[in-house]
């Protein structure tokens, strides 16, 4: 028996990729389930809720219920972050955006690890004294909660994850010093994904490929806090004539206007190679 989820953000429209990564999801697992993440509440809508419902229905998609969504499961993140700080593995960082890329611009000979997202945070706040942590965050500083991935590497020791079937190694410093939350929002992806996935009791992750890096870090954070490993199957992307991966703003592949436009689900499994 496996477990599988498509965890869709009600930011916008669902599109043709968004549809290959809910049929895939759900063709490779004895339990499909639905979750929505919205744990930014300043971009999610109720509107895009609603119409993602209304999309996967129509594709014939069938889920179990209820509905996870992240917005419900805050207590759960709060959790999980209090036993990564009883463990010493989060501080508070004060940076802003500007102050981190100054500071690397500033280290530009100096030897910079890249991740997948860019240049890694330098650390400036790792090594802070209690006494000052908490006086900024007393005096109602901006913060993020960061993971300190030297120490987190020394307490879970070597790691693997099973991609398609094979072991992978993994490399727990690829994100460096990871957000985990912010002093405004609950949990960071990271967090929030692999304390979801072992509530609802995932055992394949099937997601894009662009995703592949992202699982080194969650798997570094299922050890940490002893959360079952699922095993992991990154599929291609759907990408447009220019050689991109669509986007919520193309409304041209939004599976709404392609529905209008009188497409039908088996027109839509058609176009993206799987069977009718």
């Amino acid at each position: 028996m496996s477990v599988t989820r498509f965890a869709p953000s009600p930011t916008g429209f669902l599109h043709l990729g968004h549809a290959f990564a809910a049929l895939t999801a759900a063709a490779a697992g004895t339990h499909f389930h639905l979750r929505i993440e919205d744990l930014d509440q300043g971009r999610a809508r109720e509107a895009f809720v609603a119409a993602i419902l209304e999309d996967l229905a129509w594709l014939g998609l069938v889920w179990e219920q209820p509905v996870l969504r992240q917005s419900g499961r805050f207590g759960a993140y709060r959790d999980a972050l209090a036993a990564l700080t009883a463990e010493g593995l989060l501080y508070p960082c004060f940076c802003t955006r500007k102050e981190i890329a100054d500071e690397i611009a500033g280290a530009a000979n100096a030897p910079h690890r890249i991740g997948p997202d860019g240049p890694l945070y330098p650390g400036t706040c790792r090594h802070l004294p209690e006494q000052h942590r908490q006086a900024r965050m007393r005096e109602g500083a901006s913060y993020a909660l960061r993971l300190d991935a030297g120490k987190a590497v020394q307490k879970a020791g070597p790691l693997t994850f099973r991609e398609h079937g094979q072991a992978m190694a993994v490399d727990p410093l690829l994100f460096g010093d990871v957000v985990l939350a912010r002093k405004e929002l609950p949990a960071a992806y990271h967090l929030a994904v692999v304390v979801d996935d072992a509530f609802e009791g995932i055992t394949l992750v099937t997601r894009g490929e662009d995703l592949l890096p992202a699982t080194h870090v969650q798997r570094l954070l299922q050890a940490l806090l002893a959360l079952p490993e699922p095993s992991y199957a990154h599929h291609r992307l759907i990408l447009g004539p220019d050689g991109r991966k669509f986007s919520k703003r193309d409304d041209a592949v939004s599976l709404r206007s392609l529905r209008a436009a009188g497409e039908t689900p088996a027109e839509i499994r058609k176009r993206l190679g799987l069977p009718a």
